[in-house]
């Protein structure tokens, strides 16, 4: 094995790291949800404000948007790693370490790494590029 593959094959790894830690996180606005859902169902102690119902479900909104918004990127970093790993999908590759950069600070790293990594000309390569 070259050294580029095995560079490509610990960069897929991390890859899936980095997803499994990004879903992680993703679960913590489950808590909105939770709270949304006592708030419309009027389960909360004392007496229920005028339109605390909106409220409730604008909490159940916002907390399913992140966490799907969280999943769906996480599904995408992974499926990121596993086209690294096959040298598939270069740009694929490339524009999902850009959008992991936002995910500080260890997407950022890998991010950037990678992006690095996909620069090099036997890597191009190794993908098919010229």
């Amino acid at each position: 094995m070259s050294s580029e593959t095995d560079n490509l094959r610990v960069l897929s790894i991390f890859h899936y790291v980095i997803a499994g830690l990004a879903a992680l996180f993703s679960m913590f606005p489950v808590l909105h949800i939770f709270m949304g859902a006592m708030m419309v169902s009027g389960r909360l102690e004392g007496p229920a404000a005028p339109g605390s119902d909106l409220f409730g479900w604008f909490f159940i909104a916002m907390g399913s948007f992140f966490v799907l918004a969280g999943l769906t990127f996480s599904a995408c970093y992974a499926y990121a790693g596993l086209c690294l790993a096959r040298c598939q999908s270069y740009m694929y590759c490339l524009v999902m370490s850009g959008i992991g950069c936002a995910f500080f600070p260890f997407g950022t790293v890998l991010g950037v790494f990678t992006i690095l990594e996909l620069q090099k000309e036997p890597v191009r390569q190794l993908f098919g590029r010229k």
